[in-house]
């Protein structure tokens, strides 16, 4: 999928950044991207990226369910799975100019503590 619009971007950078491809995922971020989520925030492409560096350790894979999006608006459903549990997950992103420039996350991580 190699597609610049909100839908595609979006699938790619959850496939990328759950199967440890760091470096594709750093090429579908603007630099001032903005993270918020329910374990943090980052500002900024090297705060998300060492955001994600944690995660990829324990991410074993992402099932994905569903993937819309309204013009620069995209939504990617998927289940995340981490070494301890299955997180039903919602990620919510904003494309400009074919890259992301904010991402919203939900999903319950009291499964991850215990």
């Amino acid at each position: 999928m190699t597609g610049t619009d909100a839908k595609s971007v979006a699938i790619r950078y959850v496939d990328s950044w759950t199967t440890g491809d760091l470096e594709t995922t750093r090429s579908l971020l603007h630099d001032d991207v903005r993270f918020v989520g329910p374990l943090g925030t980052a500002e900024g492409i090297a705060d998300c990226l060492k955001g994600l560096e944690g995660l990829v350790k324990v991410v074993k894979s992402a099932d994905r369910k569903h993937a819309f999006a309204d013009g620069d608006d995209a939504c990617v459903i998927y289940d995340l799975n981490t070494e301890g549990a299955t997180l039903p997950t919602s990620g919510w992103f904003k494309v400009r100019d074919g890259r992301i420039s904010a991402i919203r996350v939900f999903f319950d991580p009291r499964p991850l503590f215990g």
